[in-house]
């Protein structure tokens, strides 16, 4: 007799649960529902309410935080529920991520700093993450070498390929440009991605920035710009600053015209700031931390704004897991 196998299937928290449902939907499996209860003084309780004996789950959590729910609240309560499920009995708990934060803080760069990104992947671990799914990471290599359990990175680069492929209208040649030096390799993929999928030419860019206790200089554009549209391209938009800085640059060194695109926004404030940007005509963002956009906000900005759902490129990936097939192709070209 084969043994009963119970069917796998999606957990989220309230905060991130239109996320969980809408990667669900895309991954064609359900969602295990789970009891959650405040209690006076912030303290909180979570539990399944279906067996999660011997399943596969996955845990959706954006760690994105609200004035409701700082990133701090959201990890605890992540750490909370796969502590839960782990003690009922699930097989298999694979944390989605699509915004981690604490990632910016992956490596020392004075004397006795905190390295974060390993502190938050050793306090996963410990509360029972089996494998864990980040979406565009600050730092893929500290983000691999922070974790001992299997990671899947994924990237948004080919989703924005798509969309560029299927928008953007002919006219000058493109320029690709990362907004700082440590942002160039994820530049030159785009790029190349770009490149092939689209038969143009593409060129690259790169604007120089220091920071020095928290004060940014520079602004010095490395890259041919003149009579091009640059795409000022980078994993994360918190103020803003650094990315209208680069617009700026790319408006000053000749570009006719400047877009930016961007995976994670934590921060209404900072999508303001690039909607309210002059050098800026068109600006590309995900959901990846999930529905907190305001409408008014996307409402007012109109057709310079492009709202990219990560849900399918999640359900994707959970649809290949568990058919044992290769992630892989996701990271080259979407879709798939």
């Amino acid at each position: 007799m084969q043994p009963n196998h119970p069917p796998p299937a999606v957990v989220g928290l309230s905060e991130s649960q239109p996320l969980a449902d809408a990667i669900a939907r895309a991954a064609g499996i359900g969602v295990l529902p789970i009891e959650e209860r405040p209690f006076d003084g912030g303290e909180f309780k979570l539990r399944p309410l279906e067996s999660a004996r011997g399943r596969s789950l996955f845990v959706v959590q954006s760690l994105a935080g609200t004035d409701e729910a700082p990133a701090s609240t959201r990890l605890l309560r992540l750490l909370f529920l796969l502590q839960s499920v782990r003690d009922a009995g699930a097989d298999a708990r694979t944390v989605l991520l699509p915004y981690f934060a604490f990632a910016r803080k992956d490596r020392r760069t004075q004397l006795r700093d905190p390295v974060t990104s390993r502190y938050v992947a050793e306090l996963l671990e410990a509360a029972g993450a089996s494998s864990l799914i980040g979406l565009d990471v600050h730092n893929p290599a500290a983000f691999d070498n922070a974790f001992r359990i299997p990671t899947i990175h994924l990237s948004a680069l080919p989703m924005l390929v798509d969309h560029y492929l299927r928008h953007a209208s002919p006219g000058p040649a493109l320029t690709v440009v990362s907004p700082d030096v440590g942002g160039i390799k994820r530049a030159q993929i785009f790029r190349e991605q770009l490149t092939a999928q689209s038969g143009r030419e593409v060129g690259l860019a790169f604007v120089e920035k220091r920071r020095a206790k928290g004060v940014v200089s520079g602004g010095t554009l490395a890259g041919e710009i003149t009579g091009r549209t640059a795409i000022v391209l980078d994993d994360l938009c918190a103020t803003g600053g650094t990315l209208i800085r680069a617009a700026a640059a790319c408006r000053e060194g000749g570009a006719t015209d400047v877009q930016v695109a961007v995976t994670h926004t934590p921060l209404v404030a900072g999508v303001s700031a690039l909607i309210a940007a002059e050098s800026i005509s068109h600006i590309t963002v995900t959901d990846s931390v999930g529905t907190m956009l305001p409408s008014a906000l996307i409402q007012a900005a109109g057709h310079r704004l492009s709202l990219l759902p990560v849900a399918p490129l999640f359900g994707q990936t959970l649809r290949r897991m568990l058919a044992a097939e290769p992630v892989s192709p996701l990271l080259e070209r979407w879709p798939v």
